[in-house]
């Protein structure tokens, strides 16, 4: 099936990009003292407020941080919806290089623009930013979670994503070789951070055979060292013989030239917006027969947990236990794209779409 790409039109700016992916608000934050440069996207609040991390990352250009902030944004509205939580989609990207660019002023200055959008967006900890500059932000503002335990958060939610993951890749597993066990099954995990990491823990425990791969050589190779894993090329990731792939770095990584040279079944990660583009290359897998599980779905642990904490009275084993309907979820996904001959992408925006509009006819009488 030929599918056009479907491009985010440049030469619409700022207005033709969110009126294109239906986004309500984009907020430019600036700060000259502290060098602050951050954009807050909410794309959607019909379902409750815009819960989405932060993350920080050296952009190209100012245009590739607001295509991935608006992309991103998009993603929790779905991620929200599909796991049954009552929130929004929100992101936040910050421009700059964290590693030099992070300090105290820096944090709380970000903080006071999460303020000052009264509760409408509420951030969280994501690529580069980390459960201690979540402490910095919130002497500013109260609309943050993923604190500390220390402080009565829900600390570090990676290990909840790469628990979702896990059981999406076995729900896909189950669909795809009629049982969900992954012992024996050969797998890569492209990006070894905190949710890569887990997930390959998780994966060792079950008796998989696991490849890695990382842009960063120290990382690839401690964690090969600690779970016994091999680590390949970062590009030889994508021609490597294999079962699963999954990809648990930054997002576009199922394009034109990957999904040509995969040599897999499955294809299930942690990673965000994986598909750069969604219509498109779904499809693409599809006709190459690789089963996808959509990304929002299975890496919605993370939000599972902060929502929890969001919530108050925060606890782990009630977290794990709403993770898991994330098999499920999955297994539904699938046997409805099976069904309607549409792609998994394709069928999980459906439900999430579905649920956001029934919930938005709902109204209190006056």
């Amino acid at each position: 099936m030929e599918i056009k790409e479907e491009k985010i039109v440049e030469r619409e700016g700022v207005f033709g990009k969110i009126t294109q992916l239906g986004h309500e608000q984009i907020v430019y934050c600036y700060d000259e003292p502290t060098g602050l440069k951050a954009l807050i996207g909410i794309h959607s609040t019909v379902l409750g407020p815009a819960l989405g991390g932060t993350r920080m990352w050296n952009y190209n250009s100012e245009q590739e941080a607001l295509t991935d902030v608006i992309r991103l944004s998009r993603g929790m509205t779905f991620k929200a919806a599909i796991s049954g939580l009552n929130l929004g989609g929100g992101k936040a990207v910050i421009i700059g290089d964290a590693k030099v660019m992070k300090t105290e002023a820096f944090l709380r200055r970000f903080g006071k623009f999460v303020e000052s959008l009264n509760g409408k967006y509420i951030t969280a900890e994501d690529v580069n930013m980390k459960t201690a500059d979540m402490e910095y932000i919130a002497m500013e503002t109260k609309h943050v979670t993923g604190l500390p335990e220390s402080r009565g958060g829900g600390g570090d939610p990676s290990p909840v994503t790469a628990y979702g993951t896990y059981l999406g890749m076995k729900a896909t597993a189950k669909k795809v070789f009629g049982k969900d066990s992954l012992q024996g099954k050969k797998i890569g995990v492209q990006g070894v951070g905190q949710v890569g990491m887990y997930l390959v823990e998780y994966l060792v425990k079950e008796k998989a055979n696991v490849f890695i791969t990382d842009i960063s050589e120290e990382k690839m190779s401690n964690v090969a060292k600690k779970f016994g894993v091999t680590a390949v090329n970062q590009d030889k990731i994508y021609d490597l013989d294999m079962d699963i792939f999954s990809p648990c770095a930054l997002g576009a990584t199922l394009n034109d030239d990957t999904i040509s040279r995969f040599k897999c079944s499955i294809i299930a990660g942690g990673a965000n917006n994986q598909l750069k583009d969604e219509k498109k290359h779904a499809y693409m897998l599809m006709d190459r027969g690789i089963v996808y599980a959509p990304d929002f779905l299975i890496n919605a642990g993370g939000l599972i947990n902060v929502y929890n904490e969001y919530l108050g009275n925060y606890n782990r084993d009630n977290v794990m236990r709403h993770a898991e309907k994330i098999y499920s979820t999955c297994l539904n996904i699938l046997n409805l794209a099976e069904n309607e001959k549409i792609s998994s992408q394709e069928a999980a925006i459906q439900l999430a779409e579905k649920r956001i509009a029934e919930v938005g006819r709902v109204r209190i009488p006056r």
